[in-house]
């Protein structure tokens, strides 16, 4: 048998084992190929079930902070939270600390209030919220031209009207439902209302001046409406406890109430100021004290026509009406200053001075 028959006689054998080198190859980079990349190869074609939509969006029944994640965050984004106005906090510490003493003036009673949340929300969700039967006061801040509100719930309203009764300590205000508030019960929180409101104006008096004034009562929250549903407010939330006795009040100030003093608000503590620099200050105060301005003293003051006016020559003599005892006047620029009286002092001309211009004249 020749060379080249033996060659084509193994060949199909050398085939085979090429083939099946092949194939181990192909298996051990299948083995080396990254693990993430399978993974996303997997992934891909993933479709999401409704608990994974719901969680996403923000909506899941079954979580108490669901408006904090997903799509609800970005929607509730746009409220500006109370942290960036950090002197409301100082506002409302101050009111917690007058209201302790003026409401145990008010029940002779030992009231402890303390303050729980300060927290900001749309105006439409604090309204739904509410839990009823309450009493809302609306208040009007005078100086501010807008409005506000405190929520007092059913409990508290109850242990006002048992405490100013004359209830017995050491039980519980009794609650009666399915019945309107009766006229005394609203004469009596309308008087604790005025306690809180003079609080309140006096909690604001150091950062700005403001009153709130008393405007009306209300037991429906939908004729309580001082802004529009999808509007921030401000919500404090206060404690009010009377030994066994108490409930709770809620003070709702808009944004848009406050933004007359926004800029004091945004202050980290009372009185600061942000860019001062006292050194220039102090330069500039003592370089306009040495500034130097020329003054003239007005002896008279008369009224000629243009025509007579073109008239004058050298020579022209123009009658005044002053006097040696006449008053004249003493100015600074179009600004009057002093009113005094001519004389000689020390053989010059002097002016002696009777009154001086307020800058209304």
């Amino acid at each position: 048998m020749s060379a080249d028959a033996a060659k084509e006689k193994e060949s199909p054998s050398a085939a085979g084992a090429d083939d099946d080198l092949l194939a181990e190859w192909e298996a051990m980079a299948a083995e080396d190929e990254d693990p993430s990349q399978q993974a996303g190869q997997q992934n891909s074609a993933r479709i999401l079930n409704q608990d994974e939509i719901d969680s996403l969006i923000g909506f899941s029944d079954g979580d108490e902070n669901a408006d904090t994640s997903g799509i609800q965050s970005i929607i509730n984004s746009t409220l500006v939270a109370y942290e960036r106005l950090p002197m409301l906090e100082v506002v409302f510490d101050r009111l917690v600390r007058m209201l302790s003493t003026s409401l145990r003036n008010f029940t002779s009673d030992n009231v402890e209030v303390s303050l729980d949340t300060i927290h900001s929300i749309r105006f439409g969700d604090f309204l739904d919220s509410i839990p009823l039967p309450s009493m809302l006061g609306v208040m009007r801040a005078e100086e501010w031209d807008n409005y506000g509100l405190v929520v007092i719930d059913s409990a508290l309203i109850y242990s006002i009207v048992d405490v100013l009764l004359g209830g017995r300590r050491g039980t519980a205000a009794m609650r009666v439902e399915g019945r309107p508030f009766t006229t005394i019960e609203r004469s009596l929180i309308e008087r604790m209302l005025h306690v809180v409101l003079n609080d309140l104006s006096m909690a604001f008096e150091p950062i700005s001046p403001v009153s709130f004034k008393y405007n009306r009562l209300e037991t429906n929250p939908r004729f309580a409406t001082i802004a529009r549903t999808a509007n921030a407010i401000v919500v404090v939330k206060i404690r009010l406890d009377m030994e066994d006795r108490g409930g709770r009040m809620d003070i709702v100030i808009p944004y848009a109430t406050l933004e007359p003093i926004r800029e004091i608000l945004l202050q980290m503590f009372m009185g600061e100021k942000f860019g001062r620099d006292s050194i220039w200050e102090d330069h500039l105060a003592d370089a306009l004290w040495r500034t130097d301005f020329g003054v003239k003293v007005v002896l008279d003051e008369t009224t000629s026509s243009l025509g007579e006016i073109m008239n004058w020559k050298v020579g022209t003599t123009l009658p005044l009406s002053v006097q040696p005892q006449s008053d004249v006047e003493l100015h600074c620029g179009k600004l009057r200053l002093f009113r005094g009286q001519m004389g000689t002092s020390h053989g010059k001309l002097a002016l002696k001075i009777k009154e001086r211009f307020t800058p209304d004249e």
